[in-house]
């Protein structure tokens, strides 16, 4: 994690803002949604640390996947069901 004083928050300008490591899943909105895959990622995310406002950038791989609906290879995407190790326990 690290201090990003020299910059300024897109909200607020303030320059309090850190950089933190993340896990964040995307959903697809509504109830279509629910047959279309969760975006993984694992970015660096800016928060300012007055206002709350985050940022963060989608790799290219998970980008197309929010663009067209569908996983693609080497995209960190969750397609539904059972994690594999509880589908072993049964």
């Amino acid at each position: 994690m690290g201090d990003q004083s020299n910059s300024r928050c897109a909200k607020c300008q303030s320059k309090k803002q850190r950089s933190f490591s993340s896990e964040i899943a995307l959903h697809f909105n509504g109830l279509e949604g629910l047959n279309k895959p969760i975006v993984w990622v694992f970015q660096e995310i800016l928060v300012c640390l007055d206002c709350g406002h985050a940022q963060f950038a989608v790799p290219e791989r998970e980008l197309e996947v929010l663009r067209t609906g569908s996983p693609i290879n080497d995209a960190a995407v969750w397609l539904g069901g059972e994690p594999a190790d509880e589908q072993n326990q049964k």
